[in-house]
């Protein structure tokens, strides 16, 4: 289990329509319950981004300005980082704009329409839950308070080696900063497709991440945003310093749709996908069990309209290489409802192809 920087996690979505015979569905529900990196998936959905977030070259990168002091970037950040207090507990949050609006986490917010915001100068206002979106865990918070200082957010990716600094407030304790390096990009947590469509795609850091820190800020040493944090793998899984966060540049297109239209789009592809175990693997008669099970497909939806049944094996999305569940909601994650992307996929002991026309994720 995975837990969210506070220990919530998001639930899964809504029922589709399964093909498959009560003995076979059974079989593979069985081979995925005891194992941690697969499972009997919810649909896919991602959040859409305009442009794919690529890792360029340092050569290719605009010169960066010089790094600050650790410091030097808390005294400037700092004050852009708030504490969400709800019925249920708290997270981070971060200011989106300085007339009070902050971006967290849905999870830290979820069941709340009303929270309290408190601020580093000790201050603590009543804020109004704006726009929730759950498919990528982002959230917007009306604070009751103006002429605030917003943080500046990255567009680009950082590369591996960069200073990472977290401020949130883990475990309540606010205002806390914790330092280390950007460790890894484009991560996704295995077994997560099963629960959440947000756990891919994302920036990996060694710097502490704890409960309470869910919404908060991974600051790059230029003291912009460059991710908001969402969860850790703990210590008891044998971790050592393994904490995750959202993109900036996803979580600032999330929060621009969220603003122009109390929602955010996603692309749908409309099946269920799931790992491929062993015991899956050898009753389908695999090599081995790399690619992505389809457990079951929405009726009318994209994927059933281009053919695709449950029981395939999709293997590759635009020519891409498809390991796990986790690589595909990456992979669709960087497209946008309406774009066409092209499936390989292996039924029986015949590989084929499809053109699937991605549709925008239907309301819950």
């Amino acid at each position: 289990m995975i837990p969210r920087a506070d220990a919530r996690r998001t639930g899964p979505p809504q029922g589709r329509r399964t093909l498959w015979t009560a003995l076979f569905l059974a079989a593979v529900l069985a081979g995925l319950s005891g194992c941690t990196s697969g499972g009997a998936g919810g649909t896919e959905t991602t959040s859409a981004s305009p442009e794919k977030l690529q890792t360029q070259s340092p050569a290719a990168r605009a010169p960066q300005a010089a790094a600050m002091s650790i410091p030097d970037l808390v005294d400037a950040v700092e004050p852009s980082v708030v504490t969400i207090f709800t019925d249920n507990g708290l997270g981070s949050g971060v200011i989106y704009s300085g007339d009070g609006l902050v971006l967290t986490n849905e999870h830290v917010v979820r069941d709340s329409t009303q929270v309290e915001v408190g601020f580093a100068d000790g201050q603590r206002v009543a804020g109004t839950v704006k726009a929730t979106d759950p498919v990528s865990d982002l959230a917007l918070v009306q604070a009751d308070r103006k002429d605030l200082p917003a943080a500046r957010f990255e567009a680009r990716l950082p590369e591996v080696g960069e200073l990472a600094v977290v401020i949130g407030s883990p475990l309540g304790f606010e205002n806390t900063v914790t330092a280390g390096i950007i460790s890894g990009l484009h991560r996704q947590i295995p077994g997560s497709a099963s629960t959440s469509a947000s756990l891919v795609d994302l920036i990996q850091t060694d710097a502490a991440i704890s409960p309470g820190n869910s919404g908060g800020a991974v600051v790059n040493g230029q003291g912009k945003v460059v991710g908001i944090s969402e969860a850790y793998i703990p210590p008891q899984s044998g971790a050592v310093a393994l904490g995750f966060a959202i993109p900036a540049a996803t979580a600032t297109e999330v929060a621009k749709e969220l603003l122009e239209n109390g929602k955010a789009r996603h692309s749908f592809m409309g099946l269920a996908p799931a790992a491929i175990t062993g015991q899956i693997a050898q009753r389908l008669g695999l090599a081995d069990t790399e690619g992505v099970l389809v457990l079951s497909v929405v009726e009318g939806g994209p994927a059933d309209k281009a053919g695709l049944r449950p029981g395939d094996i999709l293997e590759k999305l635009d020519g891409d290489q498809l390991s796990s569940p986790e690589d595909l909601l990456a992979a669709l994650r960087k497209r946008n409802p309406g774009d066409q992307v092209n499936v390989e996929f292996q039924r029986g002991d015949r590989t084929q192809t499809a053109k699937v026309a991605l549709s925008d994720r239907p309301a819950a």
